[in-house]
């Protein structure tokens, strides 16, 4: 995920949202997630309406709500060209202040997602998912390179993706400060692609070869007693904790709105857990908001 610019200031121009990308990737998600936040919403807007609603002689409105617009190549009259051209007139007014959204996803989940939907691709209705996939990929390349902020929902679910909109989009939110999220994983699934920073707890003893502590987690007493006391945990979390702390104030003067940490380990279940849960402590202790994910455990309660 790449870092928006800072929120425009909306007492001289309407901030507006424009929600593009692959289909599949949840652009009709993010729609909703921003009309909750108080975005007037419209989703599948046909590109030649996009001046209609906001004129390039169209004076600031102070009074004006923000709007968020799912605008993709389902719509009539979409090209990338012509929306890029239509972005560039958008930041040239005065009266409005666009920033470009695009949510990307790696093909094989796409692939997935229209599977268990059943529903064809919009770009090739007779030729399988992956070739209107392939198609258009290459058609919104430019799209990609010129939004302001690209989220990858490989790994989100919509809940997640609502909860990543709503620390980049929602004025309160955003006035809390810096949202961090602490997240376990397993190496044998990869890690996360949203993750900024990745600890690799691999080195630590693994409770998996203690017959009576394989079948618990990490969030079992027991099992972060015995992570805790490898001799190497202290020093390793003291220091993890200090780095954190010292640049999250950094990333935020910077306008970083989220920042993901990742701890992981051979299977997601106890040493990864325990680092995660011990982080989330600490951060929360100084302060800051931190959010607990666990991937391999909550993906377990929903299979």
């Amino acid at each position: 995920m790449t870092d928006p610019a800072p929120d425009p200031d909306p007492r001289s121009a309407t901030r507006l949202a424009l929600i593009t990308g692959m289909s599949g990737a949840g652009n009709s998600t993010a729609i909703r997630a921003l009309e909750d936040m108080g975005f007037e919403a419209i989703d599948n807007l046909p590109l030649p309406f996009l001046k209609r609603l906001f004129p390039a002689d169209a004076p600031p409105d102070a009074d004006a709500r923000p709007v968020a617009l799912g605008i993709d190549v389902r719509t009539r009259g979409f090209t990338a060209q012509a929306f890029l051209d239509r972005l560039a007139t958008l930041r040239a007014a005065p009266g409005v202040a666009p920033r470009l959204v695009f949510l990307d996803c790696a093909d094989e989940v796409l692939i997935d997602r229209f599977k268990t939907t059943r529903r064809r691709h919009p770009l090739a209705p007779l030729e399988g998912a992956a070739v209107g996939i392939a198609r258009e990929r290459e058609a919104l390349q430019a799209l990609r390179e010129h939004a302001d902020l690209v989220i990858d929902t490989t790994d989100l679910s919509p809940h997640e993706l609502k909860a990543r909109l709503a620390g980049l989009f929602d004025r309160a939110a955003r006035l809390r400060g810096l949202a961090v999220c602490v997240q376990s994983f397993s190496f044998k699934r990869g890690a996360p692609r949203e993750a900024d920073t990745v600890f690799d707890c691999r080195f630590l003893r693994n409770p998996h070869w203690d017959p009576q502590l394989r079948p618990a987690d990490g969030r079992d007493a027991q099992v972060a007693r015995f992570v805790c006391d490898d001799p190497l945990y202290a020093d390793f979390m003291d220091r993890v904790a200090e780095l954190t702390l010292m640049l999250l104030p950094a990333y935020e003067r910077e306008g970083k709105a989220y920042l993901t940490l990742a701890f992981g380990c051979s299977g997601g279940r106890h040493r990864s857990v325990v680092a995660a849960e011990d982080l989330t402590r600490r951060l929360r202790a100084a302060g800051w908001s931190a959010a607990l994910r666990h991937r391999e455990l909550d993906d377990q309660k929903t299979t």
